[in-house]
């Protein structure tokens, strides 16, 4: 398999990142879940939250080098059999992904640096707080976390949905294209 995209399906790279981004998010989704019902004598009250600002952070990195790869890699072009909306619906919807990924990110940590301290990767190096003791910063920025990580995780099955629908129904190549076969 090709490392760079083609005309006809995606390379390794962009196969790599979008499954590795889609494991993190539900990975992190579930997490985050699992944390908030941690009591305080729990052993993963402190090392739950650090794993998962770590990964987040991960993420992060990870979403960058994505962009940066479409662009020097461009995605195949849509399926010819593709009508206007189907077209316009998948960049939108990519967007609205790229976007939510962001945003999500984002919040994380504005929680995590309210407080003026910087974070943690994997006891590694810190990502330093450059934005911090704003009014409510953390309870505020964790709200919005909470509701755009339920809004991307629902957004991402709609779009694996989506994907099933173009292999099962229509029985086009949308889906074999990032699975790293031809169309």
């Amino acid at each position: 398999m090709q490392l760079r995209n083609s005309a006809s399906r995606y390379g390794a790279v962009s196969i790599a990142l979008h499954w590795g981004v889609a494991l993190a998010v539900f990975g992190l989704f579930g997490l985050g879940l699992w944390m908030v019902g941690l009591d305080y004598y729990d052993p993963w009250r402190k090392a739950g939250p650090d794993l998962h600002k770590s990964i987040g952070l991960v993420l992060l990195a990870t979403m960058l080098l994505r962009v940066l790869w479409r662009l020097i890699s461009p995605p195949p072009p849509t399926l010819a059999t593709h009508g206007t909306f189907t077209r316009v619906a998948a960049k939108l919807g990519h967007l609205g992904l790229y976007l939510g990924l962001f945003a999500v990110m984002t919040a994380g940590y504005l929680i995590s640096t309210a407080d003026g301290v910087g974070i943690p990767v994997f006891g590694l190096f810190e990502v330093p707080a450059l934005v911090s003791n704003l009014p409510d910063q953390a309870d505020v920025a964790g709200t919005i976390h909470l509701y755009l990580a339920w809004g991307l995780v629902i957004f991402a099955g709609l779009h694996g949905l989506a994907a099933l629908k173009h292999h099962f129904i229509d029985r086009d190549a949308t889906l074999t294209r990032m699975l790293g076969r031809k169309a």
